[in-house]
């Protein structure tokens, strides 16, 4: 059976949890993606919302990678711009160009949505290699500095 990528809608609760679980086992972090998930009304509300985005790469109906994305609207002009918050692929399909087959079905969503880019952060240590060669291979490379700034009363990041 060939690949699927399929955009989550509401009603696809299962599949954004079997996601969660991918994203979880693929970034070993599986605390953090699969131990407080949230309910099935928060996920069919974010799945239902407008500027989350969310595709699962599925493999006789497994899920096997996916992306989570943000439609980020800009103030400046009317357009929008598409963050990648994150991309996983499972490590049994990697090299498999899925990660490449979801980027380019997320490109003709954000050019549905009038999205002039889509842009997303690599670590530059030795775990993201293999996501820093695919996004060169993909997009142009800048370098950026990234702070994350504590909310007080927030809950932590992971």
């Amino acid at each position: 059976m060939p690949l699927e990528i399929r955009q989550l809608a509401p009603d696809d609760i299962t599949l954004m949890k079997a996601l969660l679980t991918t994203f979880g086992d693929a970034f070993n972090e599986m605390a953090a993606y699969t131990a407080k998930q949230p309910s099935s009304d928060y996920l069919q509300r974010l799945l239902g919302g407008d500027s989350f985005i969310a595709l699962a790469a599925l493999n006789n109906h497994e899920v096997v990678g996916g992306i989570a994305a943000y439609e980020l609207r800009k103030f400046e002009q009317e357009r929008s711009e598409i963050y990648i918050y994150d991309l996983a692929v499972a490590a049994a399909h990697r090299r498999e160009g899925i990660a490449t087959a979801l980027i380019e079905e997320l490109k003709k969503i954000a050019e549905r949505r009038g999205a002039y880019v889509i842009f997303v952060q690599a670590d530059t240590g030795i775990e993201d290699e293999a996501a820093v060669a695919l996004y060169t291979k993909l997009g142009v490379r800048e370098e950026v500095l990234h702070f994350d700034i504590a909310v007080v009363g927030g809950d932590d990041a992971a």
